[in-house]
């Protein structure tokens, strides 16, 4: 690669780069940040700067940088078969395994794979597969899909409309057929009840919504065990089971939506095994690879896959990449180390914990409304008083300010809204912790001498 200077590199990416979910007039002004490499669990950008990634990428590096295993097994895979199609009634070794792999991992019942690249990509089949099964019942009117607001599924239009972002809806993605429901945010909503009251009355808001649509055109509901581009927005105890009860009485589908919470980052595999849900069928990607190859992957559990085997016919949907060879090797020796190195125990066991005492000391900062944690996520909750809460009005500013003075000391945070986020690598230390807690704080502190507090 050429050696050119911070300015250069600026230049051209503004030239010809147009990034994803960036306001481009805005960072034309500024300049992109370079990454040039990355190790362990920090990045580097072209000014040398040291930036520990508390983001671990975008919550997808579960297993930190520099994993030489995995790109022995890329290039073992490239030499032997770089690539070739899953049409044309063809398979590969490595896809087969890691479709045997993932039935063995995920919650019982959900014992085929459909793999695509991206979680977008993996949330799109949902709905195509969702919608052929139930018109396979004889029920075609059964095509409404409910979601949360703040839910995440992606980003192409059907994903993105199936999501509970209403910035993304108001860009062409807000197609119809797709109704959403409040979240159970406990800071927002929960008031004075108690989490099993909460819980109850959080999960109502599903069945309210069924029968204002009518059960008989409901297909599927579908959520993230913890909301992650949403927040990290943690359900109370007990609200899943709710659910589950409601998407069983009125015979509509359980999908949930690992994207982020898989492969570790709750301390199981899988927040399902956690939270003891059943899923009809589950989507997955990010932690499959770490990040290191595109992959995502449907899950799906043996009601919808049966009739799809037994009467579907040719399901016309897949993509040129579906099940790539070099991909699913990577994925394969993704899931060997996790396992060898014991980094789901040490998640349950050991940071998950630590990092929940460790950033509660945040909580009597003057900012901090509320820390939230759930295995390695997290988010720290900015308000402009305590008292209420009372939000900032001008929702995003303040966290983005937050964000950028974190950066700036050397810790890559993310800012949703007003909170500020956290999804490290599945081998972070205690010391990494020490330090992700200490810049936090500091950013925090520059944030409200901005505000003049």
């Amino acid at each position: 690669m050429e050696s050119l200077s911070t300015n250069e590199w600026q230049a051209i990416d503004s030239a010809h780069h147009m990034a994803p979910f960036t306001d481009y007039a805005d960072l034309r002004k500024t300049g992109a940040r370079i990454i040039t490499r990355a190790e362990g669990h920090c990045v580097y950008d072209t000014d040398g700067n040291r930036i520990l990634d508390g983001m671990a990428g975008l919550w997808c590096v579960n297993v930190g940088y520099g994993r030489h295993e995995l790109v022995e097994a890329a290039s073992r895979q490239m030499t032997e078969l770089p690539y070739y199609n899953n049409f044309f009634k063809t398979s590969n070794p490595p896809v087969a395994a890691l479709s045997r792999r993932l039935a063995e991992l995920t919650p019982d019942g959900l014992n085929n794979a459909f793999f695509a690249n991206s979680g977008s990509e993996a949330n799109d089949t949902i709905i195509r597969m969702v919608r052929h099964f139930w018109a396979l019942e004889g029920k075609p009117e059964k095509r409404v899909i409910i979601g949360r607001e703040y839910g995440y599924h992606g980003s192409t239009i059907m994903s993105a409309s199936m999501g509970g972002m209403s910035g993304m809806h108001n860009q062409a993605a807000n197609e119809p057929d797709f109704e959403h429901i409040r979240p159970p945010y406990g800071f927002l909503y929960q008031g004075n009840q108690d989490e099993a009251v909460f819980a109850a009355n959080a999960a109502s808001w599903l069945e309210d919504r069924i029968l204002e649509v009518g059960a008989d055109r409901v297909a599927a509901f579908v959520a993230e065990p913890v909301q992650g581009a949403g927040g990290v927005i943690v359900p109370p105890d007990g609200y899943f089971a709710h659910i589950e009860a409601i998407c069983r009485k009125h015979d509509i589908l359980f999908i949930v939506d690992e994207v982020i919470t898989g492969f570790g980052r709750t301390g199981h595999w899988f927040a399902s095994q956690k939270m003891g849900l059943s899923p009809d069928m589950m989507t997955m990607a990010k932690g499959l690879t770490s990040g290191y190859m595109p992959m995502s992957a449907v899950m799906v559990g043996d009601r919808v896959a049966d009739r799809l085997i037994a009467d579907g016919g040719e399901f016309y949907h897949g993509f040129t990449y579906s099940g790539h060879p070099v991909a699913a090797a990577v994925a394969l020796a993704n899931l060997d180390l996790i396992e060898r190195e014991n980094m789901i125990e040490t998640v349950r066991d050991d940071t998950g914990p630590y990092l929940a005492s460790a950033l509660a000391s945040l909580a009597d900062h003057r900012l901090v409304g509320e820390v939230r944690t759930f295995g390695l996520l997290a988010a720290i909750e900015l308000v402009k008083s305590k008292d209420g809460p009372v939000m900032f009005e001008d929702t995003g500013t303040v966290g983005g300010m937050c964000r950028d003075h974190a950066i700036q000391r050397g810790l890559m945070m993310r800012a949703v809204r007003d909170a500020m986020i956290l999804s490290p690598a599945l081998s972070y230390t205690r010391a990494d912790i020490d330090e992700t807690v200490a810049i936090a704080r500091k950013a925090l502190d520059a944030t409200a001498a901005d505000l003049g507090l």
